[in-house]
């Protein structure tokens, strides 16, 4: 048995030398020291054995485990240092070439224009607020002097989640939470999506963009407010533009109006883009009622005020002659690399 021994333990040394890989080393595991193993067979018929020889070749078999075990966990961590560098070499990263070149966006024209409106009012003292997009029947309608069942909910026709609560019809909702919570003096603009139930074509979307402002303080009048949408339109149109007032109606001003710009494409003499009126309408705006004002606990008798709401989209299409507001939702890259 002690030839036995030793027979193995030579055997074992010359077939490690031969190892090159680690399913060859797991197969020189099995064969060695496996259930059915070389080792594990002699040491069976250990039984046959004398006492005195028992502990001797105990030992001796002990020594040829440990010997291959020793040389199994060498070999092994050799083989591992070898993947690693076949592997480092193989995936060596030549860091002097150059790299692939990433494109970089650019800001969207709805976004690009809304920057320059926000930068226009705050030139101008105004500070900027928001408000959820879903909101209460209360604060888009019924605050706003627009009781259930007024005609005027009609044109603003919207998403609801159930009786209360629905998509916002406009940014008008922000000022009523602002009127809340502030006291007077009030000076703000509330940019945001807002939702209609409009069917989509060239100018209109049930997603758009308004710019919403409201200004109350004592002896605020028509002509801050007049003053201030003239800055406005000469700021962002050119010094040269002209405004005009319509009377017009809506229910949370009064007295309201519609604002008109001297044709920017013309300067007001008439062609294709003001359908040769000279005058294009760009935004609707008017004192806030004495009722809204009450709604949300500021004395009217003591404050006054002005608010307007201008369309984004239709402020973008005017500036850059766009004929199709779908342009801005369909992330055409041909469209959108012109700006």
């Amino acid at each position: 048995m002690k030839q036995q021994l030793d027979e193995i333990r030579r055997q074992a040394a010359d077939s490690l030398a031969s190892i090159t890989s680690a399913s060859a080393l797991e197969a020189f595991r099995i064969e060695f020291l496996g259930k059915k193993g070389r080792l594990t067979e002699v040491l069976r018929g250990m039984g046959g054995l004398s006492a005195e020889e028992r502990p001797v070749i105990g030992q001796l078999a002990n020594e040829v485990r440990s010997f291959i075990e020793e040389q199994i966990a060498k070999l092994s961590e050799d083989l591992e240092n070898a993947a690693l560098e076949q592997r480092l070499a193989e995936e060596r990263i030549d860091i002097t070439m150059p790299g692939s070149k990433r494109p970089l966006g650019k800001k969207h024209p709805l976004t690009s224009v809304l920057d320059e409106l926000k930068d226009i009012f705050i030139g101008m003292g105004f500070s900027i607020a928001e408000g959820p997009e879903v909101e209460l029947d209360y604060y888009n309608f019924e605050a706003l002097n627009l009781p259930k069942g007024h005609p005027a909910r009609d044109t603003q026709d919207t998403f609801y989640i159930n009786e209360n609560v629905l998509l916002r019809t406009q940014t008008s909702p922000v000022q009523i939470r602002v009127m809340e919570k502030q006291k007077p003096p009030i000076k703000i603009i509330a940019p945001g999506r807002v939702y209609r139930s409009d069917a989509v074509d060239a100018t209109h979307s049930p997603l758009f963009h308004q710019i919403e402002g409201l200004v109350v303080d004592k002896g605020i009048t028509m002509g801050d407010l007049k003053g201030t949408l003239e800055a406005f339109c000469k700021k962002l149109y050119g010094e040269d533009t002209k405004i005009r007032l319509r009377p017009h109606h809506f229910p949370f001003t009064e007295p309201s109006c519609e604002l008109d710009i001297s044709c920017p494409a013309c300067n007001g003499k008439g062609c294709r883009v003001c359908k040769g009126e000279g005058w294009i309408e760009l935004l609707g705006a008017g004192m806030v009622h004495p009722r809204v004002l009450e709604t949300c606990g500021i004395d009217p008798s003591v404050y006054s005020g002005f608010a307007f709401g201008i369309g984004l989209e239709r402020t973008v299409m005017r500036r850059f002659d766009i004929d199709d507001l779908r342009l801005f939702y369909e992330n055409n890259l041909r469209f959108l690399k012109q700006f």
